[in-house]
């Protein structure tokens, strides 16, 4: 817990002593002021028991009121803590008393990592969640942050698809275990489904009742804009999109989901004015960087393109799919020989880093080598890249679309979901069962296993 200026930040709450207000990332929750003196009395003194007649001192100046009305006052701010409320709790005799787990430090500074949205900033949370999980093995928020670290390596290409999904799989059926299936865990599994399965309806079916369990979840919202763009539902996706900006106008990537949504629609211009504001509000996110490549070369912007697709590089150089993505705008510009000297580089690099071969065939396409970008999709196919689900709206696989065999292969990674490797396709609930087996699939990071069972945690049930 830190607290500064009047301003107190615990989990995933900043409470502004003075306003008062709670907020829970950067929205503001519906609680009455009495409720967030009470919670501001409890946080003052936390590991502590406030017993009736320090509450009354100091949450109700002194103003007396029964302690039926102390104890609904409290449960209040337990509701609205929701899956947090637990670190309240009360003690006959001595009084209520709030425990923020001692993992918190490792827990926020695991997140700080984790928000930079990089190959080297999600590892480094990893590594920080992990080590949470060993100091408190009942602190549902080190799980939640593992789980949700192998989704990101996944879903940006930066790691094994094959290797991430069942380690989120894994760590999520954990955290579920620990504190029951919230709205943000409902979603990270809607992701999933998206994402590393391409079940477009059963993803939207777990967004919407996301959306109703928690109408102004900003990361739900988003998650809906991308699901619809996909699936070629522009207008929905605009929709949620504009709820989201309304809920949180500076959440980092709203500006690269409204790049991809016109992107996809074709409207490319405007996917470039977006770029701009990506840049001016979030300037150190390398993907949010790449796409406004992307809209800059769809544009036919491409010397603008490449210097923007350099600096995306250089600001996160561990992430092979972004020297493909320059390669392939240099080949588009008539750089082929450049571009097929990264195209070597990334094949030697094959050896030692997953390269996502998504990015591969669309380099091969722009070189003019059909057969070996269909060979490229193919190997995407069989490794699950998690770019697959956007196939279908994707400016840069227009070109390929035309090729033979390119049907056979779009149709086996949409229509054949259920077919998925079992490494990839282990649904929530067998990987709930999963949990404590001898047998389960172990990912590798950092060159060790890393799963639950290697933290040496047996899984718990809430009370």
């Amino acid at each position: 817990m830190q607290a500064q200026a009047g301003q107190i930040a615990f989990g995933p709450f900043n409470l502004d002593a003075e306003t008062p207000r709670l907020l829970r990332d950067r929205v503001v929750l519906d609680l009455r002021p009495q409720a967030l003196h009470a919670l501001r009395t409890l946080l003052y003194k936390s590991g502590h028991c406030v017993n009736y007649d320090e509450m009354i001192r100091e949450a109700w100046h002194g103003i007396c009121v029964s302690r039926h009305t102390v104890a609904v006052t409290v449960g209040e701010v337990k509701k609205a803590l929701r899956e947090y409320g637990p670190w309240i709790s009360y003690h006959p005799k001595f009084g209520y008393r709030i425990d923020v787990p001692k993992s918190e430090d490792l827990i926020r500074n695991g997140w700080h990592c984790w928000h930079r949205h990089t190959r080297e900033g999600f590892e480094k949370a990893l590594s920080r969640f992990e080590q949470a999980a060993r100091d408190h093995s009942t602190d549902f928020r080190a799980f939640e942050g593992i789980s949700r670290c192998y989704l990101m390596l996944g879903t940006f290409s930066m790691r094994p698809p094959l290797e991430m999904y069942p380690a989120f799989l894994e760590a999520h059926a954990h955290t579920i275990s620990l504190i029951g299936l919230t709205p943000e865990l409902r979603a990270d599994r809607a992701q999933a489904l998206n994402i590393f399965e391409r079940k477009f309806a059963q993803a939207e079916a777990e967004l919407l009742i996301a959306k109703r369990e928690n109408t102004g979840a900003v990361g739900i919202l988003v998650r809906l804009s991308i699901l619809y763009a996909v699936c070629g539902r522009f207008n929905e996706a605009l929709d949620y999109l504009s709820e989201a900006y309304a809920a949180d106008s500076l959440w980092p990537i709203l500006p690269s989901v409204e790049m991809m949504i016109h992107s996809c629609r074709g409207d490319f211009d405007r996917a470039v004015d977006c770029g701009r504001k990506a840049l001016d509000l979030h300037p150190y996110l390398p993907m949010g960087r790449s796409h406004y490549a992307q809209a800059l070369e769809y544009a036919g912007r491409l010397e603008e393109a490449l210097v923007e697709y350099r600096r995306a590089c250089v600001m996160s150089p561990d992430l092979p799919r972004l020297r493909a993505e320059e390669a392939r705008c240099l080949a588009i510009a008539g750089c082929k020989t450049e571009a097929a000297a990264i195209l070597n580089e990334l094949e030697q690099l094959r050896a030692a880093e997953y390269v996502d071969a998504y990015f591969m065939a669309l380099l091969q396409d722009a070189l003019g080598r059909r057969d070996e970008a269909m060979r490229e999709l193919q190997r995407a196919l069989d490794e699950n890249s998690c770019q697959l689900f956007m196939m279908d709206m994707d400016p840069r696989m227009r070109s390929l679309s035309g090729a033979a065999g390119f049907s056979r292969l779009r149709n086996k990674a949409f229509r054949e979901a259920d077919a998925i490797p079992f490494a990839a396709g282990l649904h929530v609930e067998q990987a709930s069962a999963y949990v404590g087996s001898d047998t389960r699939p172990r990912s590798r990071l950092f060159g060790h296993a890393t799963s639950v069972a290697s933290l040496n945690i047996a899984p718990q049930k809430r009370d």
